[in-house]
């Protein structure tokens, strides 16, 4: 997976570039919607690419391997085949999921012993099988198989679990070496630099993976309770270490501020369950400030979500309207709420990119960030 820097920001660590996969070309920065299961929650393709403008989306190999499970994905041909999505798709490891069930699973040097949260059967996650799963499964980028500690780990742990993300890394990427994908397309490994809050470990972290020199490289383990300046503090350390010839994809993360601080600090790649998971409870982001479009105060609002025109939706929805679908508990409500949300994070990070290439990308962030976290 080749990866090209377009435009170098002049003022912060901000880039642009693009790649290129087995099922078409990612411009960063980017967003990717999460399909967890394989969807996108209430969006149908069609409206991910033609309104919403998704390049890739993200899939989870903990609940694909749960359900429907390997032999359907064998014999659909792949993710991409069974869902209908011939773009990009990134699966996460499943290793914060595993370790997520903190009281039902079981965590050794050999790999991850769990229950499934669906009907508690017993099941075991190694390094190895990990990427055997994903090689069936056919993300065009995988990850690697990891530990991921709360933001508030106490240092021993923190250090015990990066020593096992490390081994666990080492057998990821021999067995990702040995074996080839079953559908024609060339696959890509990303390490995960792990370490918590603690900086001599987010070094030893950094130095570690640039070791095996991959297409790119993800950093995990943010926002997982940590304040927002030690995430930032931790993503400067770590990027600081990075090749810049390489994506770098912070996971899970985050607000639409998050994203635009970890841009300017030379981040690529973001994913994020909030825009749906907060459109489907009411809460819409916009250009000007967060919404509650259940508020009373909207109900004879009769202007567009957003005034800016962030998004399709806004030309065509009013917030009385959508507040009204959202009392009457009508599904319509949370989809064009997730709708509005992914596209305002789509228009977010190709804003940003046309900021970067137009030189002013520091003046407006900078002013962004204030606006995008107000209640309206």
């Amino acid at each position: 997976m080749k990866f090209e820097q377009l435009k170098n920001d002049t003022h912060t660590y901000a880039r642009t570039g693009r790649f290129i996969t087995g099922h078409g070309e990612v411009h960063t920065p980017i967003f990717m919607p999460v399909g967890t299961i394989g969807s996108v929650k209430g969006v149908f393709h069609r409206d991910l690419v033609n309104e919403i403008k998704a390049e890739i989306i993200l899939g989870n190999t903990y609940h694909l391997y749960l359900r429907p499970g390997l032999d359907i994905m064998r014999q659909a041909g792949g993710l991409h085949k069974f869902i209908a999505w011939d773009k990009p798709i990134l699966t996460d490891s499943g290793g914060f999921q595993v370790f997520s069930l903190a009281e039902n699973r079981k965590l050794t040097p050999e790999g991850a012993t769990f229950r499934s949260h669906i009907d508690g059967s017993k099941h075991f996650f190694s390094p190895e099988n990990v990427m055997d799963i994903q090689r069936i499964i056919g993300a065009d980028i995988i990850m690697a198989f990891d530990e991921c500690p709360s933001g508030t780990a106490e240092y021993d742990y923190a250090k015990k679990s990066l020593a096992l993300t490390q081994q666990w890394l080492e057998r990821c990427v021999r067995r990702f070496d040995e074996t080839e994908g079953h559908y024609g397309y060339r696959q890509t490994l990303f390490p995960i630099v792990q370490g918590c809050v603690y900086p001599d470990l987010r070094r030893t972290a950094a130095e570690h993976v640039v070791t095996f020199d991959r297409d790119g490289y993800a950093i995990g383990g943010l926002a997982v309770g940590e304040p927002a300046e030690v995430m930032y503090e931790m993503i400067e350390l770590v990027n600081g270490i990075l090749p810049t010839g390489k994506p770098r994809y912070l996971m899970g993360v985050g607000t639409p501020v998050n994203i635009l601080e970890a841009i300017s600090r030379g981040v690529d790649m973001f994913d994020c369950v909030m825009p749906t998971r907060n459109g489907r409870n009411g809460m819409l982001f916009t250009s000007n400030g967060i919404i509650n479009i259940r508020n009373q105060k909207w109900s004879n609002d009769f202007s567009p979500i957003d005034l800016n025109g962030a998004t399709f939706v806004d030309n065509v929805y009013t917030k009385a309207y959508l507040r009204h679908l959202f009392v009457a508990q009508e599904m319509l409500g949370a989809q064009i709420a997730s709708m509005h949300n992914l596209a305002f994070y789509l228009w977010l990070v190709n804003e940003a990119r046309r900021q970067i290439n137009a030189g002013t990308f520091y003046e407006w962030k900078n002013g962004m960030v204030k606006k995008l976290a107000v209640r309206l």
